[in-house]
């Protein structure tokens, strides 16, 4: 006889409740009980606002320059830095500094770089250049041959290496072209009280430093040279420094912007960044540590009074 039978049916029913719970009890134990979630720790991240990169500029500037700040390699190794800088590129006219002061007192160019300081001041005073400012300097040499015929390397005077040169009837090339250099040496010739003009030995060429040179090499002659350019080229020729050292020969360069209220055209507020470019500590150290054939070309700032 089945044992639920003869149970009471309500008894029966509590025993089956009470089965059930003891079954569910049992299963629940066996499970470990989570774990308390971790309270979320937050961590105060401080906001770094970003620097936005300077913009660099697309535009260039036109500089009006000496054939011997060209002929050098010196605005070769210093433009690409202050391109890099700014964004702005450097257009070069590379002419006598006589042809670049009338390219700049016409507006066809933007900033000069030249060496003729008197004929600079009295154009800045004219009205037609500001912001001028000694950049660099470095000095004049008298260039011959090795046997030096007319026999300069025994003097230290550049007058009167020109007196005998006009003694011995030597062959001198001239730029003739209204540079810097030309403009040097027809003052030297008037101080030595020489007109050397129409002479037979005296070659005025009407061409640049470099094939000034390359003329007075393949003749054997004499010529008056920047350091820098001669330096440049010396590995191509046989000449050699015959004089030099004589304070006559001292030889700045200056910088200078084309006064924008002659020209309202021109690039003005570019020009003061490449003018201070060149007159920074950067620009300067640049220019100190430019070397061809390990001999400094140019030393910064201003040389003499």
């Amino acid at each position: 006889m089945s044992l639920t039978k003869n149970l009471n049916p309500l008894l029966l029913v509590c025993l089956i409740l009470a089965l059930s719970m003891s079954l569910v009890a049992g299963g629940c134990a066996g499970e470990p009980a989570p774990e308390p979630e971790e309270e979320a720790v937050e961590e105060e991240v401080e906001e770094v606002e970003e620097v936005p990169e300077e913009e660099l500029i697309d535009d260039s500037i036109t500089l009006a320059t000496t054939t011997s700040t060209y002929d050098s390699g010196l605005l070769d190794f210093l433009n690409p830095i202050f391109t890099e800088e700014t964004g702005l590129e450097v257009e070069i006219i590379s002419q006598g500094t006589g042809a670049a002061l009338e390219t700049g007192k016409r507006g066809d160019a933007d900033v000069l770089l030249v060496h003729d300081r008197v004929s600079e001041l009295e154009l800045v005073e004219e009205g037609y250049f500001v912001d001028r400012y000694d950049v660099m300097y470095n000095d004049f040499i008298f260039v011959g041959p090795e046997e030096d015929q007319a026999g300069l390397k025994n003097v230290d005077k550049a007058l009167d290496g020109l007196n005998m040169i006009t003694d011995s009837e030597s062959t001198f090339v001239s730029r003739g072209d209204d540079s810097g250099t030309h403009r040097k040496e027809e003052h030297l010739w008037e101080d030595a009280g020489v007109d050397p003009t129409g002479e037979d030995w005296y070659l005025s060429i009407g061409q640049g430093m470099g094939d000034t040179l390359n003329m007075t090499d393949e003749l054997l002659g004499y010529t008056l040279t920047d350091r820098g350019t001669y330096v440049a080229m010396r590995d191509n020729l046989d000449l050699v420094i015959v004089l030099e050292g004589d304070p006559v020969l001292f030889n700045q360069y200056g910088v200078m912007a084309v006064n924008p209220n002659e020209h309202p055209h021109v690039k003005y507020e570019y020009v003061l960044m490449y003018i201070e470019f060149l007159m920074s500590g950067e620009g300067q150290e640049l220019i100190n540590s430019y070397q061809v054939n390990n001999e400094t070309l140019f030393s910064p700032g201003y040389g003499l009074e």
